[in-house]
């Protein structure tokens, strides 16, 4: 049943912004990946192609892309990229991720050498950020063997959660100023004033994926600050077995649970326990979360609810975005949004034990 749900929305799935190359169909290239690496079902890699295809463009040249933008987002579809070369060998899909690289080789960085988050955000270091690039920046250096890269990368990790981190809570703050000049940042720390959960989600994913690709000992460095997040992230989980949208104010009033963090969250627990890293995840985590997360459909079929369409900082479509609890929880809720179901398809992935529970509850139900 879950399975079907992700063929279907794979099968029907329309390009997030008209076809422009962007990080939410990026999300739905991962979850594709990784079905296709936990399966082996051809079905997978098919969409995968079938759905990237369309926006690689002579050139090379990707669809509307704009390196001039220094959007750190627009890196995040390259781990596709990456992984096509490695099930095809066909060179093609490097000289399409060169032009992301080529992107970062002069993307603006702080003075302590991170990325800045976009050119419009200057100064800024974002957790989202963190998802979006290394682990891309990290496989295309592994694939060229230029190490220089894979350590700028986990340099760049390393700053970003020292500038990020709030000893007050022990989590991370959603982003960084470092010239205080945001309306949105604190005038002593450069944060925000409250942790918005699927920033969080952003940040522990990108930990446990660059352990995964650079091993123990590369990783060593970023290991007891990834095992102390992931053990707080688990202590902050509701009843339900999901996470608030603000994730750490339960009392804020109006506060909500929110899907696509939750399965965030499973997804870096389980892979954090298959690492090493630590060991708060059991397999009624990823039950409880695909069971509170997905809800049949009148007509028959799943769809996955309460995700957080769109969260933010500065100005967005004509609205300050301050970085409070009560913006936070003031943002509205999508069903089917990549930023949840990519997600969704990597934690299916990596839980298959759970997907099978859940298929045959809803068989019996």
């Amino acid at each position: 049943m879950l399975m079907a749900y992700f063929d279907t929305l794979a099968r029907n799935h329309q390009p997030y912004k008209g076809g422009a190359w962007c990080y939410e169909d990026g999300l739905i290239y991962r979850g594709l990946e990784s079905l296709h690496r936990a399966t082996g079902e051809t079905r997978w890699l098919d969409h995968l192609v079938r759905l990237i295809e369309p926006q690689l463009l002579e050139g090379p040249d990707l669809a509307e892309y704009k390196p001039s933008d220094y959007n750190i987002d627009n890196i995040n579809a390259g781990r596709a990229l990456m992984y096509l070369h490695d099930v095809t060998s066909d060179e093609k899909w490097l000289r399409y991720a060169e032009l992301l690289m080529d992107q970062l080789a002069t993307q603006p960085r702080t003075t302590t050498g991170v990325y800045w988050h976009k050119l419009r955000y200057p100064w800024q270091v974002w957790l989202d950020g963190i998802y979006m690039c290394p682990p891309f920046q990290i496989s295309y250096g592994l694939r060229t063997n230029n190490d220089a890269l894979v350590a700028d990368s986990l340099i760049q990790m390393k700053k970003a959660l020292e500038h990020t981190y709030v000893p007050e809570t022990g989590l991370y703050a959603h982003a960084f100023d470092e010239a205080r000049k945001q309306p949105w940042a604190d005038k002593n720390t450069g944060h925000p004033k409250a942790h918005w959960a699927r920033a969080l989600g952003w940040l522990a994913m990108a930990l446990v994926d660059v352990a995964e690709l650079v091993g123990p000992e590369r990783f060593a460095p970023l290991k007891s600050q990834t095992e102390d997040l992931l053990t707080k992230i688990a202590n902050l989980r509701r009843p339900s077995g999901l996470w608030l949208q603000v994730i750490d104010q339960p009392d804020f009033p109006e506060n909500w649970e929110e899907t696509s963090a939750s399965v965030m969250f499973v997804y870096a627990l389980n892979k954090a326990k298959k690492l090493g890293l630590g060991g708060a995840f059991t397999k009624d985590m990823a039950t409880k979360v695909l069971m509170n997360s997905l809800r049949p459909k009148p007509n028959g079929g799943l769809e996955m609810v309460q995700i957080c369409h769109v969260a933010g900082l500065g100005m967005y479509q004509g609205r300050f975005r301050d970085g409070s609890a009560a913006y936070y929880i003031s943002e509205t809720c999508a069903i089917d949004d990549p930023k949840g179901v990519g997600p969704l398809m990597t934690l299916a992935a990596l839980s298959l034990d759970a997907v099978e529970e859940f298929d045959a509850f809803h068989r019996v139900t």
